[in-house]
């Protein structure tokens, strides 16, 4: 089984609960801070990948490391660890998110500008953006890239709306030349 369809499962599993208790916003924060904190923690990674270490240690660890989670987001990250499917926690969280953001009707959105945007800019382009891609709104990461030169570019999904200065001077510069 591909690690996707893996992650999937148990993150589908995940997501059914959190529905059922009316638990998603919740639980969602939670596996991001997760994912945060095992993507970012070089030696959490460092002892959870460690054959030496045995499972129960791990799992003592990780209780006392996430011991405030929802008990459905701590049972998920032990079943993962029995299992030595501990590389799959960022792509599990990965999937909740992406199960609970359909469910919102909520799109991840990566803004790149030339300067941080203000809270009014970034609800702007969500209610533009967020109907051309069929959500109700947008949730926006703003990535300040000086190389844009002005304008914004903006990323949902694998859609990109390149609205910046050196996009349209290499469209303009393709269209001279071809």
């Amino acid at each position: 089984m591909s690690n996707s369809t893996v992650a999937k499962r148990y993150a589908l599993a995940l997501f059914q609960l959190a529905n059922e208790h009316q638990l998603l916003d919740q639980m969602e924060e939670e596996l991001r801070a997760v994912k945060e904190v095992v993507n970012h923690n070089s030696d959490l990674k460092a002892v959870l990948k460690s054959p030496k270490l045995p499972i129960e240690k791990k799992k003592e660890i990780l209780q006392g490391a996430f011991a405030s989670v929802n008990t459905y987001v701590l049972n998920t990250l032990m079943i993962l660890i029995e299992r030595h499917r501990e590389d799959y926690i960022s792509d599990v969280a990965d999937h909740f998110i992406s199960l609970a953001n359909d469910k919102k009707g909520i799109a991840d959105a990566k803004v790149y500008s030339v300067r941080p945007l203000s809270e009014a800019e970034k609800e702007a382009l969500s209610v533009s953006f967020a109907a051309k891609v069929g959500k109700k709104s947008l949730r926006i990461d703003n990535i300040v890239d000086t190389n844009l030169l002005g304008g914004i570019k903006l990323r949902i999904g694998n859609r990109i709306f390149d609205g910046s200065l050196r996009g349209k001077l290499e469209r303009l510069e393709r269209q001279l030349l071809g």
